[in-house]
């Protein structure tokens, strides 16, 4: 930037602050706000299991993860991916590995220390924070940029602004989604908030749910298709609810099965409780004789079916379909659970949905408000976990920024 320009970076996620970071050390002089009372809380929450920064799978792979919206992110992720994530980690002195899976994280394993890292240097670099400075929309004439404060509202100017606001998950963490109706007055585009990695609601019986809600099942595999045809099928675990099912492979399908649910009602997923044995071997360990074993010791002994495995069986057929080999063996092998209902997106793990990408130009600047440009988990993108969230929330706050330098405002 050839002349000193102040810029608003609103929302001090990860977005908000890489695009502050970028903005920072082009010489414009950066304001950046946020509602809470400190920055990175979900950034911080997110690392209390170990902080997943990225992922290492070859770069097609990795953009094939965001669907329909690869083609639209690609172009940012080549610009800051997976190996400037790991680049820019160290250079603010955090060594990262990568685990088992494939995903990348900090030796320490710690969120904490990398955000005191990153404050510290984007301090040095001249960015100003104001903290308990929830963001209101414009003023009247839309020249203003509208603040509530302890020392109550206020209206400050900038030569641009950044919005970083987040999608509408963990709203205790800041992000509430309060910024749509803003937005959509001011004519930007916004599809429709929706969970994203989020959970489902089904029909146990009180039985089940009393005695299995909060445990896991493991080493299963999970398969669905749409009505669309589009098709869904991996192993892993997750956990039955007191209403549903959530968990790491429950999240990996959840796009699929929302847009399921809401077009045509409910999602029937199929349960595959011994996916590492054939439908031959599973039916010839069902029909082995067991003398005057139950059929609960049988299965447990052949197929080592036992505890919430079991209790789905009983839960998907009737005590006589039980005692039927040919229907025992292929239901262990496709337990059927309807779906009816996402969990309310504030228990998601991020959003879907959000400022539409055609109600954007070059450099994620809106249409409608040409000093205005969005980043981060508010656009209309949505990813699984893995490193995917972040990473991507990172590079489009970094596009921005790059966007706001580019048309020199």
């Amino acid at each position: 930037m050839t002349d000193k320009k102040t810029i608003a970076v609103i929302g001090g996620g990860p977005a908000g602050l890489m695009a502050a970071e970028v903005l920072g050390a082009s010489g414009a002089e950066v304001h950046l706000y946020d509602a809470m009372p400190s920055v990175g809380r979900k950034f911080l929450l997110a690392g209390r299991g170990g902080l997943n920064l990225t992922h290492s799978e070859p770069f097609e792979i990795f953009v094939s993860r965001f669907g329909e919206r690869s083609a639209a992110l690609e172009p940012m992720l080549r610009a800051f991916g997976p190996q400037q994530m790991c680049d820019w980690a160290q250079g603010l002195g955090v060594e990262t590995f990568v685990g088992t899976s494939g995903r990348v994280f900090p030796k320490d394993m710690k969120a904490a220390p990398l955000l005191r890292a990153w404050l510290h240097r984007l301090r040095e670099a001249g960015v100003r924070f104001h903290m308990r400075h929830r963001w209101l929309g414009w003023n009247e004439s839309a020249d203003a940029l509208r603040f509530a404060t302890p020392d109550g509202e206020r209206e400050l100017q900038h030569d641009a602004v950044v919005l970083a606001l987040g999608g509408a998950s963990w709203a205790r963490l800041g992000s509430d989604g309060a910024w749509v109706p803003w937005l959509e007055a001011a004519g930007v585009g916004v599809a429709p908030l929706q969970p994203a990695n989020c959970g489902f609601d089904m029909a146990w019986t009180e039985h089940f749910s009393s005695r299995f809600a909060g445990q896991p099942f493991k080493s299963v595999a999970i398969a669905f298709t749409d009505s669309a045809g589009r098709s869904f099928s991996r192993k892993g675990e997750f956990v039955a609810t007191a209403t549903g099912v959530e968990g790491s492979l429950i999240y990996a399908a959840s796009a699929l099965l929302r847009d399921e649910i809401a077009a045509h009602g409910s999602a029937t997923l199929t349960l595959d409780l011994l996916p590492d044995r054939s439908a031959e071997q599973v039916l010839a360990a069902v029909r082995h004789p067991r003398g005057a074993r139950s059929l609960s010791s049988h299965l447990k002994s052949r197929l080592g079916i036992e505890g919430i495995k079991a209790g789905v069986l009983h839960e998907a057929l009737t005590r006589e379909a039980m005692q039927v080999p040919e229907t025992l063996a292929a239901t262990i092998k496709a337990v059927p659970l309807r779906l009816v209902a996402p969990r309310p997106i504030d228990e998601a793990i991020s959003t879907a949905g959000g400022v539409r990408f055609d109600a954007l130009e070059d450099g994620l600047r809106t249409q409608a408000r040409p000093a205005v440009f969005c980043a981060g988990e508010m656009l209309d993108w949505e990813a699984p976990t893995g490193g995917y969230l972040l990473t991507a929330s990172m590079a489009s706050g970094a596009a921005a920024a790059r966007g706001v330098i580019a048309h020199k405002l």
